[in-house]
């Protein structure tokens, strides 16, 4: 099944990287690009397109403002050189958020997310080369973390933790929105408030699973989908 999509960006560099992407997908067809996000808007109005790259740095009408309009109608992928806006871009219900410049690992990724119900292969994606930028204390503050060196997440009321090898780094999110930004082939969720990088786990039962000698809980809920994920490791 193909995957109609338009790039919306006013800077012709990057408008040829993601064209190059784009070809480089069997299952993504282009439609068109645009440099004036009021040209996209008409378009989107009378064409019928899946998948929006679009940039948030834009005249007349700014990226993050379009897909407002847009609303859910379209799936969209932010592409910026701007990290401010991330959190905002998830609050949209954004399918992802990448940042300038882009790697093709992480750009298959994000389009990855429409075909398989998020979830990658190892053949697609290596965590170890790849990371994710968390919005932390501060106006226009962001953490640096790479996928590898997390060993689960914890929901904090309005809060997420994530837990790494060396640090833990605090941010105003949502368990849902953490794991958007995580590869479900690594990660899956064991409580309403836990989610664990499965390479990480020591041991487990049917009570608890432990990391680097932390106990976490495993809900009920998530008990069969666990170890149905983890015998299949």
């Amino acid at each position: 099944m193909k995957i109609t999509c338009i790039i919306v960006d006013d800077e012709p560099p990057a408008i040829r990287l993601l064209e190059k992407y784009v070809e480089r997908i069997p299952f993504l067809e282009k439609l068109a690009v645009f440099s004036d996000s009021l040209k996209a808007l008409e378009f989107l109005n009378s064409n019928s397109v899946d998948l929006v790259f679009l940039d948030i740095q834009m005249p007349q009408l700014t990226g993050l403002q379009l897909s407002k309009i847009i609303g859910d109608n379209v799936k969209v992928i932010f592409t910026t050189a701007y990290p401010d806006f991330a959190l905002e871009g998830f609050d949209l219900n954004a399918t992802d958020y990448l940042l300038k410049p882009i790697a093709f690992e992480r750009f298959y990724k994000a389009v990855s997310k429409l075909t398989n119900g998020n979830k990658t292969t190892h053949s697609q994606h290596s965590p170890a080369n790849e990371y994710i930028f968390i919005k932390t204390d501060g106006k226009n503050k962001f953490a640096k973390v790479f996928l590898d060196d997390i060993l689960y997440v914890e929901a904090l009321q309005n809060y997420m933790s994530i837990h790494t090898g060396g640090d833990t780094i605090i941010t105003h999110s949502s368990l849902k929105n953490i794991l958007d930004l995580l590869p479900a082939n690594d990660f899956i969720q064991i409580h309403r408030s836990y989610a664990v990088a499965i390479k990480h786990i020591d041991t487990t039962d049917s009570f608890s699973v432990f990391i680097k000698g932390k106990e976490l809980p495993l809900g009920n809920t998530y008990k069969e989908a666990f170890f149905k994920r983890i015998g299949e490791v």
